[in-house]
């Protein structure tokens, strides 16, 4: 058998240590990866992405356009700081506007108790309904002097308020034609406007104020039987929300292809 030289056995010795070199190159990968993620748990996201953003750099990444594997981001704080805010403001909304109803109900209660007044509050405000032969003679947009007095102590409980207010007039079925009011049309705005004047002058912002006439076309009743008829014939007065409750979307079906 022939008898090895110097040389061959020093390659030999040489590829059986080259393992050696591989072996240490791990070790290193591994001892820089454990850096790496000691350095992620002690420092802040700020300057955990710039050292991402360079460490992708140095390896020919686009930091720009490089996705942040295995980074989750947290939720922006302010998302929910804005929803708490947003809770908290409609509770407070609706707080104040049940203190206005009560208020409210507390001084029309002789007419509630006759059914004359109504005081309801539902997501967009408060409404207070009232009776037109409390506040009217028949065919006619003066107030009483009675209704007069108990619609100024109403402003008295809405001046101090910043919520808008809508006054609506309706009236029944029945035709009107007098030289005043050529239909139900005129007479029912012209009375939301004696509300909404009589609230002016009573300290009532007039910016906060609206007027509407609605005429015969939302009745609360049938106009068939004179019950009906003059629970239709009233004046409503609604305090809006100023944070109403958010509408529910419509879920829409697919629609098949013609």
């Amino acid at each position: 058998m022939a008898r090895k030289t110097y040389d061959e056995r020093q390659d030999e010795a040489h590829d059986r240590d080259r393992w050696i070199v591989s072996y240490a190159d791990f070790i290193t990968l591994l001892f820089a990866f454990f850096v790496v993620m000691y350095a992620m748990s002690s420092v802040n996201e700020g300057k955990y992405r710039d050292f991402s953003d360079a460490l992708g750099t140095a390896f020919g990444v686009n930091p720009l356009a490089r996705p942040d594997f295995g980074v989750v981001p947290p939720a922006p704080p302010a998302i929910g700081m804005k929803r708490r805010s947003s809770d908290l403001a409609l509770r407070r909304d609706k707080e104040a506007l049940t203190g206005i109803a009560r208020d409210l109900q507390k001084l029309l209660a002789p007419l509630v108790r006759d059914g004359t007044v109504r005081v309801t509050q539902n997501g967009r405000g408060v409404v207070v309904e009232i009776n037109a032969s409390v506040l009217f003679a028949p065919g006619d947009a003066r107030l009483t002097e009675q209704s007069g007095a108990a619609l100024k102590a109403v402003a008295a409980i809405l001046k101090d308020d910043n919520h808008e207010i809508q006054v609506e007039g309706h009236s029944d079925n029945i035709p009107i034609n007098s030289p005043a009011f050529p239909s139900n049309w005129e007479l029912s705005a012209v009375r939301a406007g004696t509300v909404v004047r009589l609230f002016i002058n009573n300290g009532v912002a007039e910016q906060r104020l609206t007027a509407v006439g609605r005429g015969p076309n939302l009745p609360v009743a049938s106009n068939d039987t004179p019950q009906g008829r003059a629970r239709n014939r009233r004046v409503s007065v609604t305090i809006f929300s100023k944070l109403p409750d958010p509408a529910t979307p419509v879920p829409i079906g697919p629609t098949s292809a013609k």
